[in-house]
């Protein structure tokens, strides 16, 4: 399945470079990955049901081109993420949507969490933990710088949104999940535990 194998891509190490933009401007809503106010560390499964797009988002970023929402899950839907195409930005921006209740994240845990990618050039999901339910699991040393500075010093059990620039994500691409080089990317993630 192509999702099982985009997953690993995503938490592979991207290396730094250049921040370019793609063209055709589009507005397009994809599920995205959160779970809203989950503090439980022992939660096993992502929620799968259809986000409500319609919901008032949580944040709103306007980018160097283009602009982000991000509506807030509940405990049974993925948020929805909605793009205003192409979106890219030249900081990578974390949003604090839920603050957990759990411990605060080490620079080099290992961590379980329930995420979605979507690239800001066409507003498209590249990669979810939600569409199949299941969490994945992996130590924030091993994963895209961008998707680090996310999650290292929230706590257990909150829910963030990302903006990732080129840099610190795949600055010369990654075909297999169809980034094409200069992509800016937006993750959700909802954080089940860390240890």
């Amino acid at each position: 399945m192509f999702l099982a194998a985009s997953v690993s891509l995503v938490l592979l190490t991207g290396a730094c470079s250049s921040d370019s933009d793609s063209s055709s401007s589009a507005t397009s809503t994809s599920s995205a990955a959160a779970s809203n106010g989950a503090t439980s560390a022992a939660a096993s499964t992502c929620p799968t049901a259809t986000p409500d797009a319609a919901g008032t988002p949580d944040w709103t970023l306007d980018g160097d081109t283009g602009s982000i929402a991000v509506v807030g899950s509940t405990d049974t839907a993925a948020p929805a993420v909605t793009v205003e195409a192409p979106f890219s930005v030249a900081e990578t921006q974390v949003k604090t949507l839920t603050v957990g209740d759990g411990p605060v994240i080490a620079d080099d845990a290992s961590v379980s969490v329930c995420y979605t990618g979507v690239n800001g050039r066409d507003g498209e999901i590249f990669d979810s933990s939600f569409a199949s339910g299941q969490p994945i699991e992996f130590p924030l040393g091993g994963v895209v710088a961008g998707f680090q500075k996310a999650i290292a010093g929230q706590t257990v059990g909150s829910t963030v949104a990302v903006a990732v620039t080129s840099a610190d994500g795949y600055p010369s691409g990654q075909p297999q999940a169809g980034i094409e080089p200069g992509d800016s990317l937006i993750f959700a993630i909802s954080i089940l535990s860390a240890s």
